[in-house]
């Protein structure tokens, strides 16, 4: 699976002035999962992506096995912008992957409303981390699974969630990051379940 997009707009929107509502998302992960190719088919802006050259300085500290083919990394984050109604905005910003900027993912989660967690089933130990740093914030959060063309094995997604010991009111879904239908999809479930957890919270008081 390649970075290139499909399904992009021909034309990116302007924020609607009935726009009430804007949510900050974060998309974590591990190196190379495809979280800067998601909120590239998403964003309805040109996104904001600080993407340098790998260099001899990374060799023996970044982990590129599955990627070796891949040439540049995020830095800081990428941004994007995506409506998914009249009203209701969502502010994406994609994590860097690598261990070594890790420090900034505490930043990127202060003030974020929900999280998507991206999964490679070719390194799914680098999903854990993620998981472990969204618990300890209390962030609620999805995990979706950008499967990709050259997995040896198609792990089933109840096999997926024993693996990440994932419970059982997280949602786990697939996805292909390059597919804006397919991406959009993530950020509505991960919706969704803020929505259902709000509302079982305002059940409670």
């Amino acid at each position: 699976m390649g970075s290139a997009t499909s399904d992009l707009p021909s034309l990116r929107t302007p924020l609607s002035d009935a726009a009430e509502a804007g949510l900050k998302i974060v998309i974590v992960g591990g190196f190379g999962v495809g979280k800067t190719t998601l909120v590239r088919s998403v964003s309805e802006i040109r996104p904001l992506n600080t993407e340098e050259l790998m260099t001899q300085a990374g060799v023996g500290v970044d982990e590129t096995r599955q990627v070796a083919t891949k040439t540049t990394t995020t830095v800081a984050f990428d941004f994007g912008r995506i409506s998914l109604n009249k009203r209701l905005v969502l502010y994406l910003f994609g994590a860097p992957g690598q261990e070594r900027f890790w420090f900034l993912w505490d930043r990127l989660f202060s003030g974020t409303l929900g999280a998507v967690v991206l999964v490679d089933t070719r390194r799914m130990d680098e999903s854990w981390y993620a998981i472990d740093r969204l618990e300890h914030h209390k962030t609620p959060f999805v995990v979706a699974v950008n499967r990709f063309d050259d997995e040896p094995d198609r792990y089933s997604l109840d096999e997926i969630r024993q693996a990440l010991c994932l419970p059982a009111h997280v949602p786990l879904v697939d996805c292909d990051a390059r597919v804006r239908s397919s991406g959009k999809g993530v950020l509505i479930t991960l919706v969704d379940h803020l929505y259902e957890m709000a509302m079982a919270q305002e059940m409670t008081l």
